[in-house]
């Protein structure tokens, strides 16, 4: 089985002493967004685990635990974006902060296991493709030697975000600006020994250097389990995500990062009202078990 931590929201920065608890327990509790009441059981013993798969701005709480995890095979989703305060609300300052704490986990635990995500792209007034390829190149010289593959993704306007994304004046340029930017990625990632591939995009950028990319990676993750999994391709996600199936733990509206293009958080209020429910000694994450819950087992 393979744990996603989580497309939902960002466990490891702000939920990384409730996971310490959940592995040193060996279980837990996810409630299913569609469905509150239908919670499950999910075995956490290392056993049951093939992957921890992590997704995170700002992995830094984590890492002095890191030897917590050792029993364990495991990766991380990097992103680390050009945004300012403005689009990326509560991330720390990229130069000054989040480029270091990416090196020191690459140092860690290998730059084959840490994959930087520059996404989702957004166009405007301010973030301009000039303002793109600057912020990329910048980044990627300073992950030259400390990760293998960048991951980029265009945004989508979802009902979540629609209305954030309209505030911001964001714009899809036409497709061959779309594929000049595209290459001009490419080549500043080419130049850093970094394999470019886009996430969940129907486009074939395969012409820019770019490849489709599966983030919950079957070929990566029997690359680091030294043995083959059989797992098929996710059905929750969309057509155009090629992952493998995969066991999210993570809780919708519990993200304080508050990026103005997210998807996973309905309202600020939402994320401030489960946030006050957090428990790191909870089994469930933001939440409690209700007597009429319905617990089965995974």
């Amino acid at each position: 089985m393979i744990i996603s931590v989580s497309r939902r929201t960002d466990i490891p920065n702000y939920y990384s002493e409730w996971f310490y608890n959940r592995i040193k327990d060996g279980y837990v509790y996810v409630r299913n967004p569609m469905n509150p009441r239908q919670v499950r059981t999910i075995d956490l013993s290392p056993d049951a685990v093939d992957c921890f798969v992590f997704w995170s701005k700002n992995p830094e709480p984590m890492l002095d635990r890191l030897d917590a995890l050792s029993d364990y095979n495991y990766y991380f989703q990097f992103t680390l974006t050009g945004y300012g305060r403005d689009i990326e609300c509560n991330v720390p300052h990229k130069r000054e902060k989040m480029i270091p704490v990416f090196q020191k986990l690459s140092e860690t635990i290998g730059k084959e296991r840490v994959i930087w995500r520059y996404d989702p792209i957004l166009f405007n007034g301010v973030y301009t493709p000039e303002y793109h390829w600057k912020a990329f190149g910048q980044i990627a010289d300073s992950l030259n030697g400390y990760t293998e593959k960048c991951v980029i993704s265009f945004v989508d306007a979802y009902a979540k975000n629609k209305k954030n994304l309209c505030a911001l004046g964001a714009y899809t340029p036409d497709e061959y600006k779309l594929r000049e930017f595209a290459a001009g990625l490419s080549k500043a990632a080419v130049r850093n020994g970094m394999t470019i591939t886009s996430c969940a995009e129907a486009a074939d950028l395969s012409d820019c250097g770019i490849g489709h990319n599966c983030c919950i990676d079957k070929e990566l993750i029997e690359d680091i389990t030294g043995r083959k999994l059989d797992v098929k391709k996710d059905r929750n996600q969309r057509k155009e995500c090629g992952c493998v199936a995969s066991v999210d733990i993570g809780a919708y509206n519990t993200c304080r990062n508050n990026c103005k293009y997210c998807y996973a958080n309905y309202s600020f209020d939402s994320v401030v009202n489960h946030c006050e429910r957090y428990d790191p000694l909870s089994p469930i994450l933001c939440g409690t078990i209700s007597e009429d819950g319905n617990i089965t087992a995974m």
